[in-house]
């Protein structure tokens, strides 16, 4: 969804009112949600965690997630989570890569892939321009990007297989985003501690759309079923350590990355163990050195502004995506709109501008918007971390602006962390669905 003055202007006569009586409603659907999530005795990740003061954003968010990486769509599971770390490995972000390398091995995945970017199918590994480029510079998206990964041959990918591939690495870079702003990276990866009896596979997602049953764990141990042992097990960790395997250079440091600095929060009753760390994101990378420039210096050159008014969310990229990938048009539309709607001390106008501004730094325009506006509401220090997080979300470097600078509320933090989350994914699908039209036109 677009931002605009049309759709976020509100009736600001009890405004601050209206806004503590909202907040105090989301506080009981947070406890809601998080209730049936965690099925008693779980755990949130910090990802999550931060996500639940918007609990209605919460649920859009995960319904979404599961929906790219597990539900209905032409790509296999461990393509997807393979893809998934791909993706956050523009931007070292070795939260989501371990997360998705635990997943990727669970549904079934071939433990050599995480060897690096070299030992996958060449048929992944020409991905790897496209996530490149839409994670840095997504403005040069072109149609002859498509056209390559859609040529004829054996290892070509069918337009349906694109549209989800695309759609998940957009998801996956502006996640990186939210992780740096929020400093999850540094938190452990978000592995959740369930009851036994649980279902091995009960996700949060389940919680959001209102399943909650678990079946009831016997009392005696002969009454137990066999319980498949998730990848925090000690004989996952044993499983992953023969089948994983190591570059010559490594093998001195193997037991440093096979283990994760976090601990894993366990029942009571059960030992603290480490999870594994499968790779460093580096070994998914090629080209280290390429990364955001200034659109501004590219715009003198022959890259022209990207005119919402001639390509919009609205108007094109959502029934382009919901028919070339079923029903994802509709779920990524509600988190654009659910950010939309977060409640705000300071009104839709500051709204407007972050979201207006995010898309100004990725070379998108809107016409009727006066942005002029940008500089009167958003102060310097703001503008610099939205840029940061947006454009920068990578630990290994230097920030151009240390998060600490800015004099943000910890609420107001993750309102804006979310802003710049959502308005980089649309910025990065609007540049690639344009890119994929174009293509379909010729």
């Amino acid at each position: 969804m677009i931002i605009c003055a049309t759709n976020m202007d509100y009736h600001l006569g009890t405004h601050s009112q209206r806004v503590q009586t909202q907040m105090n409603l989301e506080k009981d659907r947070a406890s809601l949600l998080c209730m049936k999530a965690l099925v008693s005795r779980g755990r949130l990740d910090s990802v999550s965690q931060q996500m639940a003061s918007h609990p209605q954003y919460l649920e859009s968010f995960l319904r979404t997630q599961h929906y790219i990486l597990y539900m209905d769509g032409p790509l296999p599971l461990h393509y997807r989570h393979y893809i998934a770390i791909m993706a956050a490995a523009r931007h070292h972000c070795g939260y989501l890569v371990s997360l998705h390398s635990a997943q990727y091995v669970r549904v079934g995945g071939d433990p050599q892939w995480l060897q690096g970017l070299e030992a996958a199918p060449q048929r992944l590994r020409h991905l790897d321009h496209i996530n490149k480029v839409l994670a840095h510079q997504p403005w040069l998206t072109a149609c002859s990007h498509i056209q390559a990964l859609l040529k004829t041959g054996e290892q070509c990918w069918s337009l349906a297989e694109l549209v989800q591939a695309v759609v998940l690495l957009a998801h996956c870079h502006s996640l990186c985003s939210f992780v740096f702003g929020s400093g999850a990276d540094s938190d452990p990866p978000p592995y959740s501690r369930i009851p036994h009896g649980t279902p091995p596979g009960y996700c949060l997602c389940d919680a959001a759309n209102g399943n909650t049953t678990v079946p009831i764990t016997p009392n005696t141990p002969s009454e137990r079923r066999p319980r498949r042992r998730s990848l925090d097990s000690s004989s996952d960790l044993s499983f992953l350590r023969e089948r994983v395997p190591r570059p010559q250079e490594d093998r001195g440091n193997r037991d440093r990355l096979l283990h994760s600095q976090t601990s894993l929060h366990t029942d009571l009753e059960e030992e603290e163990e480490q999870l594994p760390c499968f790779a460093d994101p580096s070994r998914f990378l090629t080209d280290p050195d390429f990364g955001y420039q200034e659109f501004a210096r590219w715009e003198e050159d022959h890259f022209q502004v990207f005119r919402v008014q001639d390509y919009s969310w609205e108007d094109h990229g959502f029934s382009l995506v919901n028919r070339l990938y079923s029903d994802i048009g509709h779920l990524l539309d509600e988190r654009f709109r659910s950010v939309a709607a977060l409640p705000s001390p300071h009104g839709p106008d500051l709204k407007r501008a972050i979201w207006n501004y995010i898309h100004c730094i990725y070379g998108i325009r809107y016409d009727d918007y006066d942005y002029g506006e940008v500089n009167q509401l958003l102060e310097k220090g703001l503008k610099l971390y939205i840029k940061t997080v947006a454009c920068f979300p990578d630990a290994t470097k230097t920030p151009q602006c240390p998060l600490s600078w800015v004099s943000l509320k910890p609420t107001e933090k993750v309102h804006v962390n979310l802003l710049v989350m959502e308005a980089r994914l649309q910025a990065e699908l609007l540049y690639a669905l344009r890119a994929i039209t174009q293509y379909m036109i010729a």
